[in-house]
């Protein structure tokens, strides 16, 4: 385990001015607190707050969150709570600690509960002091580096959770050092053969080219001293879950790819930033598409460099980066370089951004989001890295991710723009919604009041805001279409039992339903949440029995011809036999006689019994008006069909008695309507004037034993 002065030593490295006599202090603390505690490999458990706070210092922190490191499992694992830290260490530490274990309380809670919901309260929690998060990385580091020493289903769930939330949120920082090594730990993880299968193509690489990274730094270095940029050069081999990431982006084999290896050049100034890149063009030939100035167009986390693809030594095919020594601070340690010092001072670096307005605006913008799952794709998407650089008509420069569509433009500027998007034009060409923009493009947003988002455009868009917005509006829209449709229900169920809709009557179904106010009950009855007659049950339970049981269920008997030894049969509510369908009895002997349509999927199981069947006809006249049904109608997922389909059958004079969504996909709705008819005539007109309708591409009779009898043939 490192020791305490080893620690202040490698932190005086870059802070001669450290308070050692406190950390010494913190030290002692987490280790007597920790004290016969041990981690899964069998070292002490204080072994790794200390890696942790060993990590922080190679970050170049301040003090507060080299001592939270070292305390950051205190108040979580041991007898120690948040007033004993507070009184040695005061508040500030106190409350950095009390962060990382709010965040570590989320991160056990994963297992029971959604992930997305957790990582909800992280963006939120981390808000409030970013120190937080970067003791949570390094914690996650540390413990990813040991990972071995956990049961294998123990690693997938870390690894995987490093993967999506961990990796990017560090790159979202700028630490790219830290992104890198988790990603390939990761990596290690959750595809072995594939991390293998990269280092191996390496090895023989290495071998054919007998090592060409010092060759190119020597080049590189000659070309800058003959004209006199002083600089550092280095190189390196890109990370091997970099390379298996590019291979499946580009589907593309590893001899095709043309940025394994990595340059990086440190310059003094700005000013020999742009005499290098010279130089290099000057020497070796650019590849064309493959320049980007991240200098003048720097990324949302301050990473400032200028980065060139050129073939090199041997016509091979590198990578060169290019930048100062403060924008290479930045591009390795990110949001760190707001707490990192030298010589002994706290230092300023010009180009440090500060995410925490990021964070906070995440963490207002998407808090109403219902749905977790919708969060945590929509933190994935804002935490991309890849960007394209588009402009308003007035100039105004609008960053998006790479892949961003008009859509995707339109509701960076405002959701009502979005909202009432019908057309754009690109460089002054109109261009479909689903054009994916290129950088430096011009787009003019075309709108017109009344428009809406279709579920189509969904599909189009990639940015977490306009998925979103997206999906609010079309949620609006099909609850107000589902207000209108369970306000019918509602009426036909209870005119069923005698009784009238009324305002009063909704509003004392929603105090027995629980449900916020008279609306809610509508939409979630138009929603089938619930049913007619859950509706009625929760206002007149004392007539459920007689008059408001479900007709596709129990029915009333009808008086049949063609019964003599039993006096009336019922209709069999698996094939729900109507007036004008062709009929045969099957005798019970508890029930009765059973009436089933000729063709019901049902009798074959009654073939050898011929004794049960019975010679049955529709009367004339039956005593009931009405007889239940049901049809099957596919439809377009869209604003208004459903309701539109429910006037029609209200048109035809039938009653609907319940409906259910049988597939919901984005694009179509199958749906199961009960209905209420008078015979198959009036059955057959119902689905006729529904066939016509153009946004239905199918509707047809629906007894689901028929379906079952599919399935097993």
């Amino acid at each position: 385990m490192l020791s305490v002065d080893d620690l202040i030593s490698s932190i005086r490295e870059y802070n001669p001015s450290t308070n050692a006599n406190l950390i010494e202090k913190a030290y002692d603390f987490g280790l007597t607190a920790h004290a016969g505690q041990m981690r899964k490999s069998g070292e002490p458990f204080f072994s790794h707050p200390v890696q942790v706070a060993k990590i922080l210092s190679e970050l170049k922190l301040d003090d507060a969150s080299i001592i939270t490191a070292l305390l950051h499992d205190t108040i979580e694992d041991t007898a120690k709570s948040f007033k004993d830290v507070s009184d040695l260490f005061g508040n500030e530490i106190a409350n950095l600690v009390d962060g990382v274990t709010k965040l570590s309380n989320l991160e056990v809670a994963s297992l029971e509960k959604k992930q997305a919901e957790n990582f909800r309260k992280l963006i939120v929690a981390i808000s409030k002091d970013l120190r937080v998060l970067l003791v949570k990385l390094a914690d996650r580091l540390h413990n990813m580096r040991t990972i071995r020493a956990v049961s294998n289903n123990r690693q997938l769930v870390k690894a995987n959770e490093t993967m999506d939330i961990y990796a990017p949120l560090a790159g979202r920082m700028g630490i790219q050092s830290i992104r890198d090594e988790l990603e390939d730990l990761s990596f290690r993880i959750l595809n072995p053969e594939g991390r293998n299968s990269i280092i191996r193509r390496f090895l023989k690489l290495k071998k054919e080219s007998d090592d060409l990274i010092p060759k190119i730094i020597n080049d590189i270095e000659n070309q800058l001293d003959s004209i006199g940029v002083k600089a550092i050069v280095s190189g390196r081999e890109k990370k091997p879950y970099s390379i298996w990431r590019k291979i499946q982006d580009r589907q593309q084999a590893f001899y095709k790819l043309s940025d394994i290896f990595g340059f990086r050049i440190i310059t003094k100034n700005e000013e020999d930033v742009y005499t290098a890149l010279g130089a290099v063009h000057s020497r070796w030939s650019a590849v064309p598409g493959r320049f980007k100035d991240y200098i003048s167009q720097p990324k949302s986390n301050g990473y400032r460099s200028i980065h060139t693809t050129v073939s090199g030594r041997d016509g091979k095919r590198v990578e060169v980066q290019i930048r100062t020594k403060e924008m290479h601070d930045v591009a390795e340690t990110g949001v760190a370089a707001h707490w990192s010092y030298r010589n002994g001072e706290r230092f300023e670096n010009p180009f440090a951004v500060d995410p925490s307005g990021w964070f906070r605006r995440i963490s207002e913008e998407f808090i109403w989001v219902e749905n977790s799952d919708d969060f945590i794709e929509q933190m994935k998407l804002e935490m991309f890295q890849d960007k394209v650089f588009c402009f308003t008509p007035k100039g105004e420069v609008v960053k998006l991710p790479r892949g961003a569509t008009p859509l995707d433009f339109a509701y960076t500027i405002h959701t009502s723009i979005g909202d009432n998007c019908v057309g754009s034009e690109v460089d002054g060409i109109k261009v479909p919604l689903w054009t994916r923009l290129r950088n430096g493009q011009s787009v003019k947003i075309v709108t017109a009041s009344g428009q809406k988002p279709s579920t189509s455009w969904e599909e189009m868009v990639v940015t977490g805001r306009a998925k979103a917005a997206i999906r609010k509006s079309i949620r609006e829209e099909r609850r107000v279409e589902n207000i209108k449709l369970g306000k019918e229900i509602a009426r036909v169920s209870l005119e069923r039992i005698g009784k009238k809709l009324t305002d009063n009557a909704i509003k004392i179904a929603a105090e027995k339903l629980g449900l916020k106010d008279e609306n809610s009950v509508l939409a979630a009855l138009g929603s089938v949440q619930f049913t007619g007659f859950d509706l009625v049950n929760s206002l007149y339970p004392e007539l459920i029995n007689t008059k408001s049981a479900p007709l596709s269920s129990e029915q009333d008997s009808v008086n049949f011809i063609g019964l003599s030894t039993y006096s009336n049969g019922s209709p069999a509510p698996c094939c729900q036999p109507i007036p004008g369908d062709p009929i045969v009895g099957i005798a019970q002997k508890k029930t009765g006689v059973a009436v089933h349509a000729i063709d019901c999927a049902l009798l074959a199981s009654f073939e050898a019994k011929p004794n049960l069947w019975l010679e049955v006809r529709w009367p004339s006249v039956t005593h009931r008006s009405v007889h239940s049904t049901s049809i099957e109608v596919t439809m377009v997922n869209s604003v208004g069909v459903l309701g539109r389909i429910c006037t029609l059958i209200g048109e035809q004079g039938a009653n609907i008695s319940d409906l259910t969504f049988v597939m919901r996909k984005p694009d179509f709705y199958k749906t199961v309507f009960e209905l209420t008819v008078r015979d198959l005539k009036h059955l057959h007109n119902i689905i006729t004037s529904i066939q016509v309708d153009m946004d239905v591409s199918e509707a047809s009779r629906y007894r689901a034993n028929d379906i079952k009898a599919k399935q097993i043939k």
